[in-house]
């Protein structure tokens, strides 16, 4: 999947990567991925991509947020509001996708390599525009979970897909053995995204206009 010698970028999905992970049953180390991706290729950037409620005293995600932002990560963080379903239950409209995807056209041309933390369908016409731009894709997500697994198109749209539970030797944290104080940016309720809409709407969908991509 990696190569030294080329240009690296990583996007991370960050409500995606978790509940893919979740469904796997293991956590993300993060400070073990972007490990990963410094000593096995020439890492430029890892983005963070992820929404925050605007109407919460204290997030439970946010130590997670403050320590990536402090150790290596570029965070991109947008304000998204709760509401109740039909069903009554509460949900968080996830809204990163389109600077996700504006991020990834302007550096694609500049890379050899993008490496996307999602398993979003939505990104399939964004993965063939950075294509049409010279980069190589890696798509990072799985089939084996009943969470979130990959969409079929987007996996066949990336030039490779890797099966996050393969990679769970190398980026997974440990559970049971970690320290109350743990410098890993972790706080013990990590559930922020369980209430996450993963379900998009037209106009959340990312579209990228295949003649002003090309």
């Amino acid at each position: 999947m990696l190569k030294d010698n080329e240009k690296t970028v990583v996007f991370i999905d960050g409500a995606n990567l978790y509940a893919t992970a979740r469904g796997l049953d293991f956590d993300i180390d993060y400070k073990k991925l972007l490990s990963l991706f410094q000593t096995r290729s020439n890492l430029v950037r890892a983005y963070y991509y992820t929404v925050l409620i605007e109407d919460q005293e204290y997030s439970p995600i946010r130590p997670l947020v403050d320590w990536l932002d402090y150790n290596g990560y570029t965070l991109v963080t947008k304000p998204a509001k709760a509401f109740t379903d039909t069903a009554g239950r509460r949900r968080i409209r996830n809204s990163i996708d389109v600077d996700l995807a504006v991020d990834m056209l302007e550096i694609a041309e500049k890379v050899d390599h993008i490496v996307l933390f999602s398993g979003n369908g939505s990104y399939r016409s964004l993965i063939a525009a950075a294509q049409r731009r010279g980069a190589r894709v890696t798509v990072i997500s799985t089939t084996s979970s009943n969470t979130a697994t990959i969409a079929d198109e987007l996996r066949r749209q990336a030039d490779s897909f890797v099966d996050l539970k393969s990679l769970r030797g190398d980026i997974a944290r440990e559970r049971s053995h970690r320290p109350a104080n743990s410098d890993d940016g972790y706080d013990d309720d990590d559930d922020y995204y369980d209430d996450f809409d993963d379900e998009f709407e037209d106009d959340d969908k990312v579209s990228v206009d295949k003649n002003s991509a090309a």
